[in-house]
């Protein structure tokens, strides 16, 4: 009984009874995560390992392949054509890709007009792109810089400007090929284990 012989606001809180788990977590379970997940998609990881990865991007609309062509882009490409084959730097965090021609040194990058362009130098963002791995199974490759413009292409093999892409075109759809007789080129990355035949340092003997 409260001592005051009445209720007061500290013996209300407390005769209260606790909240059901449902309750508790029902404001979490409306919480949108889209805008956290896009903002760390964008954010560039300079921690972790890079992996450099070797294959060609077939372009659903072209039935060809991505060539970098120096300063020109096209996706005319057959399979195991080396203007086709592409390395790939991608952070292990946020899908994040920098693509050059293997044969050219040049990277695919799009400009401030939304075209595909090679640029010898590819630290620019404009050489960045974000990876997303659609519902159908293609990927899709967006501008790190312009966001909503893709890369895309038609079905001669011309490249599409940005601002007229969506990512529910099929101009924007491409799928990951290895070159004809070739594996996935990755460095292997090496692990160091402890085991209990890791000799022990013994203490010295003092003089």
């Amino acid at each position: 009984p409260c001592p005051r012989g009445l209720l007061c606001s500290w013996c209300v809180l407390f005769s209260l009874p606790p909240p059901h788990p449902s309750q508790m977590f029902a404001a979490e379970e409306n919480v949108d995560f889209r805008i956290h997940v896009e903002n760390q998609t964008r954010a560039r990881d300079d921690v972790s390992r890079k992996q450099l990865r070797l294959y060609q991007l077939y372009s659903r609309t072209s039935g060809k392949h991505i060539q970098v062509l120096g300063r020109r882009i096209s996706a005319k490409g057959e399979d195991g054509d080396k203007y086709a084959q592409l390395l790939v730097e991608t952070d292990t965090f946020g899908s994040q890709v920098r693509i050059k021609g293997k044969e050219t040194d040049f990277y695919l990058c799009m400009n401030r007009k939304g075209k595909l362009v090679g640029k010898p130098d590819g630290t620019s963002k404009e050489c960045v792109f974000i990876e997303k791995v659609l519902e159908n199974n293609y990927t899709a490759l967006m501008s790190a810089k312009y966001s909503g413009w893709y890369v895309g292409f038609t079905k001669k093999g011309r490249p599409r400007k940005g601002p007229k892409t969506r990512e529910n075109q099929q101009d924007v759809h491409f799928m990951k090929r290895y070159p004809k007789g070739q594996v996935e080129i990755q460095k292997p990355f090496k692990y160091t284990t402890v085991t209990k035949r890791t000799k022990r340092i013994r203490p010295t003997n003092p003089s």
